[in-house]
C-alpha cells in the first residue's frame, strides 16, 4: 500500500510538472513563430490546466476503468467549485464580469446537466456515454472556444503572456519532457488508483472522486490561489469555470471517443451536488454585494464540501 500512495504521488507531481513543461515549451515554440498571444491563450494555456485530467482519463479509458474516468472528472468539477472557489473567495471576495455572471456560469451548468442527461438517462444507450454522445459533446466544446475567442477579441488585454527568448534545443527538451511526464504520471496514477482501491476494498469511482480528482486539479488550485493572492478575480473565477467546462466538454468527449464508457447511476449523486454547487455560485452573484463571491459565500462552499466528503466515507 505504501508503495502504492508514493507511486500516486510521483504521478500526480509527473502530472503537474510535466503539463508545465509541455506548455512552456508550446508557448515558447508559438512565440518563434509568431503566434499571437490570443492563440496560445486559447489554445496551449487552457490546454495545459486539463492536460493532467485528459492523460490520466485516456489511461483510464483505454483500459476499462470507467469509474476512474468518470470520477475523475466530476470529482475534479466539484473540487474546483467547492474547495478552489472557496479557499480563493476566503483569501478575497471575487468579484465577477456581468458576462461570467449570465453566459459561463450558466454554460457550466449545461455541461453538468447535458453529462446527465447523455450519460445516465435519456440517451440512445442509457448508461452509457457513447461516441455519438462523445461528439455532442466536442461540438458544445467547440460553440465554447469560439465563445471564448469572440469575447477575447473585444477585451484581448484578458489575455497576458510573459515571454522570454528559449533557445531552439531547451524548446524541444521542455516539449519531450512534458509530454514524458504526462505518460508516465497518468500511468503510475491510474495504476496505483486501480490497487489502492483494490487492496481498500472500495470502488474505483470513490478513489477517482477524491484522490485522482484532487491531484489532478493542483493546476487549477495553484493558479486560481495565486490570481486571488494578486487580487486578480477574474482569473481565479474564470480559470475554475472554464476548467469545469472543458472537463466535461472535452476530456469526457475525448475519452468517450477512446472507447464507449459504462456510466454507473451512483454518480448521479455526485453531479447533483456540481449543479447544485453552480447554481449556488449564480444565486451568490446576487446576494450580498452583486456580482460578487463574498467570503461567507466561499466559506459555505468549503462546508458544503466536507458535509459531502463525510457523506461518501460514511457510505463506502
Amino acid at each position: 500500500m505504501i508503495i502504492q500512495l508514493l507511486l500516486l504521488v510521483a504521478g500526480l507531481l509527473l502530472l503537474v510538472k510535466g503539463a508545465g513543461w509541455l506548455v512552456d515549451g508550446a508557448t515558447a515554440l508559438a512565440k518563434k513563430y509568431n503566434i499571437p498571444d490570443l492563440a496560445i491563450g486559447l489554445t496551449i494555456v487552457a490546454f495545459g490546466t486539463s492536460a493532467p485530467e485528459l492523460v490520466v482519463n485516456a489511461f483510464a479509458a483505454s483500459n476499462g476503468f470507467d469509474g476512474i474516468v468518470f470520477g475523475n472528472v466530476i470529482g475534479s468539477n466539484n473540487f474546483n467549485l467547492f474547495v478552489i472557489l472557496g479557499i480563493s473567495g476566503l483569501i478575497m471576495p471575487l468579484a465577477v464580469h456581468s458576462g461570467t455572471v449570465w453566459k459561463e456560469i450558466p454554460l457550466s451548468l449545461l455541461a453538468a446537466v447535458l453529462l446527465f442527461l447523455l450519460a445516465g438517462n435519456f440517451s440512445l444507450g442509457a448508461g452509457i456515454l457513447s461516441q455519438i454522445d462523445g461528439l455532442i459533446l466536442l461540438c458544445f466544446f467547440a460553440a465554447f472556444l469560439y465563445y471564448v475567442y469572440r469575447q477575447l477579441r473585444t477585451d484581448p488585454a484578458n489575455i497576458e503572456i510573459k515571454h522570454k527568448h528559449v533557445a531552439g534545443h531547451i524548446i524541444f527538451f521542455l516539449l519531450v519532457g512534458g509530454l514524458a511526464g504526462l505518460v508516465a504520471g497518468g500511468k503510475f496514477v491510474v495504476d496505483s488508483a486501480v490497487k489502492i482501491a483494490s487492496e481498500l476494498g472500495v470502488e474505483q469511482k470513490i478513489i477517482g472522486l477524491t484522490i485522482v480528482a484532487a491531484g489532478t486539479s493542483l493546476p487549477e488550485l495553484a493558479t486560481s490561489v495565486v490570481a486571488a493572492l494578486k487580487k486578480n478575480a477574474d482569473i481565479a473565477v474564470g480559470n475554475i469555470i472554464g476548467s469545469n467546462i472543458f472537463n466535461i466538454f472535452l476530456i469526457l468527449a475525448v475519452s468517450s471517443l477512446i472507447r464507449p464508457l459504462n456510466y454507473d447511476p451512483a454518480f448521479n449523486k455526485d453531479l447533483l451536488l456540481l449543479s447544485g454547487g453552480t447554481i449556488f455560485l449564480f444565486i451568490a452573484m446576487f446576494t450580498g454585494k452583486k456580482k460578487q463571491l463574498d467570503r461567507w459565500e466561499a466559506g459555505v462552499l468549503l462546508l458544503a464540501f466536507a458535509g459531502y466528503i463525510t457523506y461518501m466515507l460514511r457510505t463506502v
